[in-house]
């Protein structure tokens, strides 16, 4: 009970010597909220323009908590105490709830969630680019039942597209974008049952190169699914894992040169020296493969061979921007999830700070008045972090106080489920006996499990640009794609679009003119 005082104590005192100095006059918050709410009636203001650029950013796994964490370890790598931070998501105008749950599950996998917040139709888990009358694993139920994306409609305004991922490119969200699967797992034809070959289903990777043919950026992982069986990898030459997995014997890469045109430039790039010597200016399509499987975590990326997803972006959008009618990206930060899944929340915390370092990228390259950013989640998880820690204490430090249980030390971020569960002697590991500030150490969790689960409450979508005050309150996630197509007058509805006739795109003052035109009886 001394001990356990004592800590109470010192943890009492730091907090109140950590408190800055500003901080302590209240004319401080004063003047910070007046600031706030000055900005917000600014806000009356709508910005009603079409959205020439949309740009999506999707953080897999990123729920509030996530975003929280993040924020205060994005300040303590500034030498700050954190939780005064603003994210660059932080910075945006609009933020909404988005309601994640699939047609069959009330805890979500993300290519249901995909499907949703891309193709604006919620699906079954597992599923990607179908409507929920395809069942998860069975190929006679995809046919007739496929639903394109925005990026699709995008393609099809002619505008320019992209999609880049630190996931394999044919994993579950960017696989939305373009494939038509009843199973998400399906990367190549090797992951795929004789049935469902038979019955003339298409892997995902095969999608990828066949289904929408002039995709003009796509980068990420998953270099060995397009590749034949047992290829050896041209980085990893030893690992077998990295070896090609195409039953078919096809070359994909050749597939999509044999589909450019030859009077445009098409540029296939496996590593990051290649890519950042790229002349962007002579660059029409690019396909960035820079891992066998998913990309390294940005802790472990090797900066000669592996892109950040911050250099990815920048590339993607010069690239895009020079079509005059627009683009259409979506940016994955997929290992956000894949490092809560393992339990290290270091590795997933770091990838959401990459992430939000790619937001401000693309923030400096686009403009308010005519590109729509929208910021959200597929689904949350399992991972919290407390136990009244004092200001500024690491996000990935311990509590103030044993527990007044078994009496040990306990880190702040803990897992609901997960591999972190470990039990020494009969009793819960002393976590003061370990490195818990290593990159790869998993957090405890309160039940065993190999693989952390996914959480199923609403996460938050950040919106700013054109049309961004349409994204607000609590929504079905199917609702995200329709307001970003509303607001780039592309897809099914544009009632409101009218065509500029020397521009040839819609004008912004479009749908008051259409409401002055219909008549009284059609309005009320």
């Amino acid at each position: 009970m001394i001990s356990l005082l004592l800590v109470l104590a010192l943890g009492t005192c730091l907090t109140n010597s950590l408190v800055p100095e500003k901080e302590k006059d209240p004319n401080y918050w004063r003047v910070q909220a007046q600031q706030t709410l000055k900005n917000a009636l600014e806000l009356q203001n709508l910005n009603t323009n079409v959205a020439k650029n949309v740009i999506m950013f999707l953080g897999d796994g990123m729920g509030v908590s996530t975003v929280t964490a993040a924020r205060i370890l994005k300040g303590q790598l500034h030498h700050k105490l954190g939780e005064e931070t603003r994210l660059e998501m932080d910075k945006f105008p609009f933020v909404a709830l988005s309601k994640t749950y699939n047609t069959n599950a009330q805890v979500p996998d993300s290519a249901g969630t995909a499907t949703a917040y891309l193709c604006g139709v919620k699906a079954n888990e597992g599923t990607v680019g179908v409507s929920a009358a395809t069942e998860r694993s069975q190929c006679n139920t995809t046919q007739g039942n496929e639903v394109t994306s925005i990026l699709r409609w995008a393609k099809d305004a002619g505008k320019s597209v992209g999609v880049v991922t630190t996931t394999r490119v044919n994993h579950a969200t960017p696989s939305a974008t373009y494939a038509h699967s009843a199973d998400r797992d399906w990367y190549s034809d090797n992951e795929m049952p004789p049935e469902a070959l038979s019955q003339g289903c298409k892997d995902i990777a095969y999608q990828l190169m066949h289904n929408i043919k002039d995709i003009e950026v796509i980068m990420g992982g998953g270099r060995k699914y397009m590749f034949p069986k047992n290829r050896t990898d041209v980085e990893y030459e030893m690992d077998e894992k990295a070896r090609g997995t195409r039953l078919d014997g096809l070359n994909l890469i050749d597939t999509w040169k044999s589909f450019k045109p030859r009077h445009k430039h098409a540029h296939y790039v496996w590593n990051r020296t290649e890519l950042m010597s790229l002349d962007l200016r002579a660059v029409d399509y690019l396909l960035g493969l820079f891992e066998p499987g998913d990309m390294q975590y940005e802790l472990n990326r090797n900066n000669v061979t592996d892109p950040s997803l911050s250099e990815m972006v920048e590339v993607a959008i010069k690239i895009l921007k020079k079509n005059p009618k627009g683009f259409f990206l979506l940016v994955e930060g997929g290992r956000i999830d894949h490092g809560h899944h393992e339990g290290k929340a270091k590795q997933a915390l770091h990838e959401a700070v990459e992430m939000d370092q790619a937001i401000g990228q693309a923030g400096t390259m686009t403009s308010l008045e005519d590109t729509l950013t929208v910021v959200t989640a597929d689904h949350s998880h399992v991972f919290t972090f407390g136990g009244y820690t004092p200001r500024g204490n690491s996000i990935f430090g311990l509590a103030p106080m044993l527990s007044d249980t078994d009496k040990k030390p306990f880190t702040s971020i803990l897992y609901g489920n997960g591999p972190g569960y470990k039990v020494v002697a009969g009793e819960r590991e002393n976590v003061s006996m370990v490195d818990y500030a290593h990159n790869n150490y998993q957090a405890q969790s309160a039940v065993p499990l190999r693989h952390e689960t996914h959480g199923g409450e609403d996460v938050a979508v950040f919106a700013k640009g054109p049309m961004a005050h349409l994204l607000h309150g609590v929504h079905e996630q199917n609702y995200i794609p329709h307001v970003m197509a509303y607001a780039a007058c592309i897809g099914a509805n544009r009632d409101h679009c009218a065509l500029d006739s020397s521009a040839g795109s819609p004008s912004p003052g479009s749908l008051l003119l259409l409401l002055a035109l219909l008549p009284v009886s059609i309005l009320f």
